[in-house]
C-alpha cells in the first residue's frame, strides 16, 4: 500500500540509555502485527538492536527504522541510542522525523540524556511527548517524574494519563483526553474500556480542562467556541491538539509499561489521529531559504539522513523523499557532486528484515542499496531540479586518541575501514597529523572510540591499540637577543659564502618596528601552524642585497618549524635582519639560507624560548550535590575557573583548561557524577606553560 504525506507519521524514540525505547519499539511492532512475537533485549532479539555489535553489548549504537500500519496510517519508527556517545544518531533521526517520543524511566526521572536528547528535540523544532515507562517497576514514580519533566521542561507539560495503580500490580491507565480508564490483563494487549470511578472523576476532569484551554488558547475560533460552549467536541480537540503540538505550544505526557505491553496501543492511537503528518510540520527550508512541500506531485527529492555498511549487502543508505514520489528504477541526480544515481530497489525496514515496495511517496522514509557516489546529508533531485536540503549538523568531538599504527601491511586496510565508519558516523574524524607523526581518531567520548575499535577487530579483522595522542605545544620567547653567524665554503671553484646578524624579540605589536634599528621594509607572514613571524629588513648600505630576501624568509621558516625545547613549531617572533656581508662571486640563496636559519637558532635559544601549550574552553553542566567533586578535579587539572552560576536546574562552571590535561576526562567525569553531568569543549588559543611544568616536560 502506498501512503500519501496525510497518511504517514515519522516518530523518533529518544531518551536516556535504559528507558526503554527498544523494548517500546518491540512492543509498537508486535501490537500492529508486523512481527508475531515480541523480542527481549536481554535475550539478543530485538527487531531494532539487529547487529552483532548491538547484541554483544546489550545497547542500541545505531538508530533503526522500523515501519507499523496502524488504523489509517504508517508509522514510521527511529528507535535511536540513549548513550550520548553516539549522539550524532540521534541528531541525523531528528532530521527526518515529525514527532519525537522522549521516553523517562519512571523510577529514574529525568536523567542527563533525556536533558541532551531535549536539547536536540528544542533545537531542530520537533513537535514532542512524554512518555514514563515502566510504571510496573517497584520504585516507580509518577507524580514525581511528571513534577520533574515540569521543572525541567516548563508549563507547556501537559499530562494525558496518569497510573491509577503502580509498581508491580501496575494494570490501570486513566487517559483524561478520552474520559476513559483502561484496564489490562496479566498479558496486556488490548484493555478493558471503564468508567472513572467517582474517586478520580475531579482530578481526570481537571487535566482534560487543562488540555482543552491549551488547545484553544493556540486557535482563536477554538477561544471563542470554548468560551461560549465550555468545551470542545472530540474533532475539534483533535485538531486543536494537533496544531498545538505541531507548534511545540503542548507536551503531552502518557504513561505505559512496554515490558507488559499496557499502554503502547493507545498511543499509537494517538499517534494516529493527533501526531502531525509531515502535511502538518512547517515547510523543510532549503539553502537558499526557499520552502519545500511534501508534495507528491512535485519534482522529485530525497536526502540521505544515514549510511551503513552492512556485511554481505554492502552499502545501505537511509533517506527520506521530501518531495515527489520514488519508485525503483528512478535515477536521481546528486546535488553535491553531480553524480548519476540509480535507485534498483526501494524497501522499507523492520530492523535487518526488508520489504521491496513499489513506491514511497513525499514524506515517505526508506532505504536502498549500492548508491555509488551519495552519502549522508546528500541531495538528490530529479533531473533539472537544483534543490538542496540543508545538511544535519552533528556535534563536535569531545575525545581523542592516538592510534597505534599496526603494522605496514594492515596499515592501508585500517585507513579504509576507518573512512567505510566514518561515513557512517560523520562524529568521528580521522586526522593524519604531520606535525605530531600520528593518527589522531577524534570521537564523543571512550565508549563511542571503544566501539570503533570492537567493530574494527571483529568486523575488519584488524588489530588495534590506542594510545595517548601527544600535544600540539607551540615555542616562542619572551626576551630579546642578537646573533651573528657566518656560513663559509669552499671546494673548488665557487663556494658559499653568507654572512648575517639579526636580532628576535616576541612579536607583541606589529604596528611598532625593532627598536633602535633603521627600519627598510616589513613583511608579515601568517604561518600555517598559527600565529606569525614578522620579518624586518634593517640594512644599510647595501651590505646584503634585497634579492637574498626570500632566501632568508626561506631559512627562518624552516627553522621554526622545530623549536629548541621541543621541537615544536615556533610562533609570535619578529626578526629583524640589521646587518651582514656578502660576496659577488660565492654568495648565493643557499648560502644565505643556511646562514639565516643558524643565526635564527642561536639568537631563538638566547631570547629565553618559552614553551605554549593549547588550551580548551571547558562548560560543564552538573548538579549542586556533585558540584565540589567536579571543582576539585578540574584543580588537579590546572584549570583556571572563570564563571560559576546556575542555569536551570544545574549548576554551570565556565573553565580554561590545558589540553594536555583533558586525558580521559569524559570518563573521570561520568565516574565522578555517576553519569549525571555534561560538558562541552571548544578551542581557546595557547598560553604560557607555567616555569615547573615546562621544567618536566622539557626534561
Amino acid at each position: 500500500m502506498i501512503f500519501q504525506a496525510k497518511d504517514l507519521r515519522n516518530v523518533v524514540l529518544l531518551g536516556h540509555s535504559g528507558c526503554g525505547k527498544t523494548t517500546f519499539a518491540e512492543t509498537m511492532l508486535f501490537e500492529s502485527g508486523a512481527i508475531p512475537r515480541r523480542g527481549r533485549v536481554e535475550d539478543g532479539n530485538t527487531a531494532s538492536d539487529y547487529t552483532l555489535i548491538e547484541r554483544a553489548k546489550g545497547n542500541s549504537i545505531f538508530t533503526a527504522l522500523m515501519a507499523v500500519e496502524w488504523k489509517e496510517s504508517k508509522i514510521n519508527i527511529l528507535d535511536t541510542p540513549g548513550l550520548d556517545d553516539f549522539a550524532g544518531e540521534v541528531v541525523s533521526a531528528l532530521k527526518v522525523t515529525d514527532t519525537a517520543l522522549v521516553l523517562i524511566n519512571a523510577a529514574s526521572g529525568v536523567e542527563v540524556g533525556t536533558e541532551l536528547v531535549w536539547e536536540t528535540v528544542m533545537w531542530n523544532q520537533v513537535p514532542a511527548a512524554f512518555v514514563i515507562n515502566q510504571l510496573d517497576h517497584e520504585k516507580s514514580d509518577y507524580e514525581e517524574s511528571l513534577e520533574e519533566l515540569r521543572l525541567h521542561f516548563g508549563k507547556k507539560v501537559l499530562p494525558v494519563q496518569y497510573p491509577l495503580n503502580q509498581g508491580r500490580d501496575f494494570n490501570t491507565i486513566v487517559d483524561a483526553l478520552r474520559m476513559t480508564m483502561y484496564v489490562f490483563g496479566e498479558e496486556g494487549g488490548k484493555p478493558e474500556k471503564r468508567p472513572i470511578p467517582d474517586s478520580e472523576i475531579e482530578r481526570a476532569q481537571k487535566m482534560h480542562n487543562d488540555l482543552v484551554e491549551a488547545v484553544a488558547e493556540n486557535d482563536e475560533s477554538l477561544m471563542e467556541k470554548f468560551f461560549e460552549e465550555g468545551s470542545l467536541t472530540e474533532d475539534e480537540l483533535a485538531r486543536g491538539l494537533t496544531l498545538a503540538l505541531s507548534g511545540q505550544e503542548i507536551f503531552p505526557v502518557f504513561c505505559c509499561s512496554a515490558l507488559n505491553n499496557m499502554g503502547s496501543g493507545r498511543i499509537m492511537g494517538f499517534l494516529n489521529d493527533i501526531a502531525p503528518s509531515p502535511l502538518d510540520r512547517k515547510n523543510e527550508v532549503l539553502k537558499g531559504g526557499e520552502v519545500l512541500e511534501a508534495d507528491a506531485s512535485a519534482p522529485t527529492t530525497v536526502f540521505i539522513y544515514k549510511t551503513l555498511s552492512e556485511p554481505r549487502v554492502g552499502k545501505l543508505s537511509y533517506f527520506k523523499v521530501f518531495s515527489g514520489t520514488l519508485s525503483p528504477g528512478d535515477e536521481l541526480y546528486n546535488v553535491q557532486n553531480r553524480a548519476s544515481e540509480r535507485f534498483n530497489q526501494i524497501y522499507t525496514t523492520n530492523g535487518k528484515e526488508r520489504r521491496a515496495v513499489p513506491k514511497l511517496s513525499a514524506g515517505d522514509i526508506g532505504v536502498t542499496v549500492k548508491l555509488r557516489d551519495s552519502h549522508t546529508n546528500d541531495s538528490l533531485n530529479s533531473k533539472g531540479v537544483d534543490r538542496r536540503i540543508r545538511t544535519i549538523k552533528f556535534p563536535e568531538p569531545r575525545i581523542r586518541m592516538a592510534v597505534k599504527p599496526p603494522s605496514k601491511s594492515e596499515m592501508e586496510k585500517m585507513a579504509r575501514a576507518l573512512n567505510i565508519l566514518q561515513e557512517e558516523d560523520p562524529t568521528i574524524r580521522l586526522e593524519h597529523s604531520r606535525e605530531l607523526n600520528q593518527m589522531i581518531l577524534h570521537g564523543q567520548g571512550q565508549l563511542h572510540l571503544d566501539i570503533i575499535k570492537y567493530r574494527l577487530e571483529k568486523v575488519y579483522g584488524i588489530k588495534m591499540e590506542f594510545e595517548e595522542p601527544k600535544i600540539p605545544f607551540r615555542e616562542t620567547i619572551s626576551g630579546v637577543a642578537d646573533a651573528y653567524y657566518k656560513h663559509k665554503k669552499q671546494s673548488g671553484g665557487s663556494g658559499q659564502f653568507a654572512e648575517i646578524k639579526m636580532r628576535v624579540e616576541p612579536l607583541v605589536n606589529s604596528a611598532g618596528g625593532p627598536e633602535g634599528l633603521n627600519l627598510r621594509s616589513r613583511e608579515v607572514v601568517d604561518l600555517p601552524w598559527g600565529g606569525k613571524m614578522e620579518l624586518c629588513w634593517c640594512i644599510v648600505g647595501g651590505a646584503i642585497d634585497t634579492k637574498f630576501i626570500q632566501a632568508i624568509k626561506k631559512g627562518i621558516l624552516l627553522r621554526m618549524e622545530k623549536g629548541p625545547l621541543t621541537g615544536s613549531p615556533c610562533t609570535d617572533v619578529r626578526v629583524s635582519v640589521f646587518d651582514g656581508k656578502m660576496h659577488s662571486v660565492d654568495s648565493n640563496d643557499m648560502a644565505f639560507q643556511t646562514a639565516s636559519s643558524m643565526a635564527f637558532k642561536q639568537a631563538f635559544e638566547n631570547a629565553s624560548p618559552q614553551l605554549l601549550e593549547p588550551l580548551c574552553n571547558l562548560e560543564v553542566h552538573c548538579g549542586g550535590e556533585v558540584m565540589g567533586e567536579v571543582m576539585g578535579d578540574l584543580q588537579t587539572r590546572r584549570a583556571l575557573i572563570h564563571g560559576m552560576g546556575a542555569e536551570g536546574h544545574y549548576q554551570l562552571i565556565n573553565a580554561k583548561v590545558p589540553l594536555a590535561e583533558l586525558h580521559h576526562y569524559t570518563s573521570s567525569l561520568k565516574s565522578i557524577t555517576q553519569g549525571k553531568a555534561k560538558f562541552k569543549l571548544s578551542d581557546a588559543g595557547y598560553a604560557i606553560v607555567p616555569a615547573e611544568v615546562q621544567h618536566q616536560m622539557v626534561s
